[in-house]
């Protein structure tokens, strides 16, 4: 089983070979922490962060 990347950018979790949010390819396998937002107009997380798109974003990244 291969380890999640998520985007050095905005944190989201990525399968392909972009992000959909921001556009980059840039990424990382080294994170600590997952969040995982199901509604971002409802949710306050989403709102204080600045999180648009639902998914999983990684809490810390190296």
């Amino acid at each position: 089983m291969s380890k999640k990347k998520f985007c050095k950018r905005c944190k989201l979790g990525v399968e392909g070979d972009t992000c959909p949010q921001c556009k980059t390819s840039s990424f990382s396998n080294n994170w600590q922490g997952r969040v995982y937002i199901t509604d971002p107009e409802r949710s306050l997380i989403a709102q204080k962060v600045g999180y648009k798109l639902k998914g999983e974003y990684a809490i810390k990244l190296r």
